[in-house]
């Protein structure tokens, strides 16, 4: 049956390393629950099919058993009442139950073992469901945390990038702003200078004395002389 060609694939499947090495657990997680629940599906539907002919195997083999023992009783009792000829019938007739009882036994081992791998996978799938059931909002947390920092990042790093141009700017414009400066410090500077030199220019011209300085001294001696004579 199709099921049980699947019994080695999911008995040996590990659900813990499946979602330990995907790219996307999430998407991952729900979709191994959604398969695991198909198929559990399946392994309760063949289980109780299984079930049900290992304990009609069993009924038929333990019909079987009674039916040859009762011969065996028939028979005792014929010999007993001296009924020779019946004892043989119920004999024959035990012989044909007996060849008959390998192959119930046959069958009920198989039934037998085919329900054991089933409950097996069962119980197998109940469990891996469990686990990923309990790992689920677990990991679908941790998740959300790593996206959630991973948009902090990007945040972060827009905001870095952005305050960085901003302080680029800002510098580009106080650089311009402060040779703005030095040029009108450098105008204002030449421009008092040069009316400095205006005024200085002009004081002279009404400062300068008319007589030279050799007529200064010819008066000087002239006065002193005067001094001398008198």
């Amino acid at each position: 049956m199709g099921i049980l060609r699947r019994f080695k694939e999911i008995m040996s499947s590990n659900i813990n390393s499946l979602l330990d090495n995907v790219e996307d657990p999430e998407k991952m997680i729900d979709q191994t629950l959604r398969n695991l629940n198909r198929d559990l599906g399946k392994v309760k539907s063949e289980t109780a099919s299984i079930m049900a002919e290992e304990k009609r195997s069993k009924r038929k083999l333990d019909e079987c058993k009674a039916e040859i023992d009762k011969m065996q009783s028939y028979a005792m009792k014929a010999l007993e009442s001296n009924e020779e000829a019946d004892a043989k019938k119920f004999l024959e007739e035990k012989a044909s139950l007996s060849s008959k009882l390998p192959t119930l036994e046959e069958n009920y081992n198989i039934a037998y073992n085919n329900s054991i791998k089933m409950r097996e996978m069962h119980d197998k799938l109940v469990s891996d469901i469990n686990q990923l059931e309990s790992r689920k909002d677990i990991i679908k947390g941790k998740l959300s945390v790593a996206k959630a920092r991973e948009q902090m990042n990007k945040m972060v790093g827009s905001s870095a990038n952005d305050a960085n141009a901003s302080i680029a700017n800002f510098n580009k414009y106080e650089e311009m702003a402060n040779q703005a400066l030095d040029k009108a410090s450098a105008m204002a500077e030449l421009n008092q200078s040069s009316e400095k030199q205006n005024l200085d220019d002009l004081m002279n011209k009404y400062s300068s004395s008319t007589e030279s300085d050799i007529d200064k001294e010819l008066e000087e001696l002239k006065r002193k002389l005067n001094q001398d004579n008198n």
